[in-house]
């Protein structure tokens, strides 16, 4: 079914391109990079919002370089097995499963969430850093496209997974908005009210690993966490209000990810860094707006 949709986008986006004459949209790969890239720029703000209003900005950093040793875990499994497994498919597992750690390791310990952050950031790029220098079973493979992002490796595949990312993503928090929304501002008074503030804790850290995996395709290990920051970074200077803010942030996404996919595709410049710095200068348009 999601498959069935990739290849539903790909023939209406091939009929606009050939139209309107855009050369650039005929291509597969471009068509399914520009659909990865519109669903990343609505989940992204809409998880990075939350993160950003509870000083919470950098998990996506610590997430996203664990889901590296995700990434080599698939590629190491599908040499030494001979099997066809997605790498991002371990990705998100394994990020999932870091996103908790981050928590437990808060809860039992007692230490602060930077820490528990700093710990799961290291171990987990440790950890990829390793199973990729294995030569064992024949694993030999360019590192780049995971650390940058590469629009070319877009496959069908992995846009089916995005798109079913996205659907538990946006499902989640339509569902708990007013909870997360509750535990985000005042965390004493929502335990108060009787929320499960650890329970929706671990929902928002889950989601972001999520979010992570999928902005990897095309932003890479090294700049994912920059569309959970930047983009509601922008949107808060002009925003009066959370959810302002929030449908600011996708807007602000958006026309990074549109603009900056354009450019890299025109240049031959990384999608992750030009989107970027696209989603950067935004960002200074904005602070500049603000002010006055």
């Amino acid at each position: 079914m999601l498959f069935g949709i990739v290849e539903a986008w790909n023939d209406a986006i091939e009929r606009v391109a050939i139209e309107l004459g855009i050369e650039m949209l005929t291509y597969g790969f471009m068509q399914q990079a520009f659909l990865v890239g519109i669903l990343i720029a609505i989940m992204a703000p809409l998880i990075g919002t939350f993160l950003v209003h509870r000083q919470l900005a950098l998990i996506g950093d610590a997430l996203a370089h664990t889901a590296f040793a995700g990434v080599a875990i698939g590629l190491l499994v599908n040499t030494m097995v001979s099997v066809s497994i997605s790498p991002y498919l371990t990705a998100v597992v394994v990020a999932m499963i870091a996103a908790l750690a981050i928590e437990l390791i808060s809860e039992t310990t007692g230490a602060y969430n930077d820490v528990s952050m700093a710990i799961v950031l290291s171990t987990g790029f440790a950890l990829g850093a390793v199973l990729i220098s294995l030569n064992t079973g024949g694993l030999t493979v360019s590192v780049d496209q995971y650390l940058f992002g590469n629009l070319s490796t877009v496959s069908k595949s992995n846009a089916s997974v995005l798109i079913g990312l996205f659907v538990v993503i946006v499902a989640v928090v339509t569902l708990t908005y007013k909870q997360l929304l509750y535990v985000t501002f005042d965390e004493t008074a929502a335990r108060v009210a009787g929320i499960n503030v650890p329970w929706y804790n671990r929902i928002m850290t889950m989601l972001t690993a999520m979010v992570v995996v999928g902005a990897m395709q095309i932003m890479g290990v090294i700049l994912v966490a920059a569309m959970l920051v930047v983009p509601v970074a922008a949107a808060t200077q002009l925003a009066r209000g959370f959810r302002e803010a929030l449908v600011g942030s996708i807007i602000l996404a958006e026309i990074a990810v549109l603009v900056g996919i354009s450019l890299s595709y025109t240049y031959e410049t990384t999608a992750g860094g030009t989107i970027v710095l696209v989603a950067v200068g935004l960002y200074v348009l904005a602070v500049a707006a603000g002010k006055r």
